[in-house]
């Protein structure tokens, strides 16, 4: 007798430029298992990259002992309209590359495909800080910016299938150059890449003020990294809770100016920069407030962070797998 789609088994796979993470997980978003190997660089040929996904699914199909309802993939990159191909992935060799029916043909199982900060979206919709809100807006703060919306229980993919890309709406015009090519964008002032450069330039200037943030990379300022910052902020380091300040203060007009056109009922903040917690997320509070358009006559969306960590890429895709299967002439989420 077959197991209803709702008790059953999936596999979720995040596929990010320096990792690939696969975790077996259960119909209340539990990861009962994972296995985890290295990403092959952007120079490795696509079916390099393929064969670490098939061995990290295998490796999770033998931990589940019986048959797995499919696999979702979490991918770090623009996902076409009908989620079958991956047409850009700026950290992988991946180009207009079919990747969901390939990857169907070797695992022998239904493959799901979306964008990584869509499927970790989902997952905090269904499981983490999003829940039972009708009008989910999640931002990612990573080395960059992303982001999804879940709007009435479906993520919202937009005509191309690459609505999301958050980060890269301008915010400061002939600002600093992003890797996108144009100039400005948000993710070059609240992200972890932001953090990092300027605490770099800080370092450079060999400022006692300093003093503090330096000895969490023995005084190199090519050493320094985001979470060298929030370490050092959590300690009490008045430079790192200046560019925490700093991070969290851009972060708040950059949803500020997208409460304005997605009017969001919850807004959470995941991604590895929004460990630093209220330290980041209580500056960007504030700004926020300060300039959401229309204050003082509309509700204010909370700022929440995100519940589910890392994993919710994982969690998420293996989820999509699920409704995927279940859906009854509804749609896809």
């Amino acid at each position: 007798m077959p197991v209803p789609v709702e008790q059953s088994l999936a596999i979720g796979v995040d596929v990010g430029g320096t990792k690939v993470v696969a975790g077996l997980v259960d119909s209340s978003g539990s990861v009962l298992a994972q296995a985890r190997r290295s990403t092959p660089g952007s120079t490795t040929r696509p079916s390099v990259v393929e064969d670490v996904i098939v061995d990290a699914v295998a490796e999770m199909q033998e931990a589940a002992g019986a048959p797995v309802l499919g696999v979702g993939l979490g991918a770090a990159g623009f996902v076409s309209a009908d989620r079958r191909t991956v047409v850009f992935a700026p950290h992988l060799a991946w180009r207009d590359e079919p990747i969901r029916d390939r990857l169907g043909e070797r695992l022998g199982l239904p493959v799901v495909l979306d964008n990584d900060a869509k499927a970790a979206a989902w997952a905090e919709f269904r499981f983490g800080a999003g829940r039972e809100e009708p009008r989910l807006l999640l931002v990612t703060l990573g080395t960059g910016i992303g982001g999804a919306l879940v709007l009435d229980g479906r993520v919202e993919r937009g005509r191309h299938g690459l609505a999301g890309e958050y980060g890269h709406m301008q915010v400061v015009p002939d600002g600093e150059r992003c890797e996108c090519g144009n100039r400005g964008c948000w993710e070059q002032y609240s992200s972890g890449r932001a953090m990092q450069r300027e605490a770099r330039e800080m370092l450079e200037q060999d400022s006692p003020y300093a003093a503090g943030l330096a000895a969490y990379c023995d005084g190199d300022p090519t050493r320094v990294e985001g979470h060298h910052v929030t370490q050092a902020a959590r300690a009490g380091d008045v430079a790192a809770l200046e560019l925490l300040g700093d991070v969290g203060r851009w972060l708040g007009l950059g949803l500020a100016n997208l409460a304005a056109a997605l009017d969001p009922g919850r807004i959470v903040v995941g991604g590895g920069v929004s460990e630093a917690g209220d330290l980041l997320l209580e500056p960007a509070r504030e700004m926020f407030g300060r300039r959401l358009t229309g204050r003082g006559h509309r509700p204010v969306a909370p700022i929440l962070a995100a519940e589910l960590g890392p994993s919710a890429g994982m969690i998420g895709a293996a989820d999509l797998v699920r409704v995927e299967a279940g859906r009854a002439g509804s749609g896809p989420a």
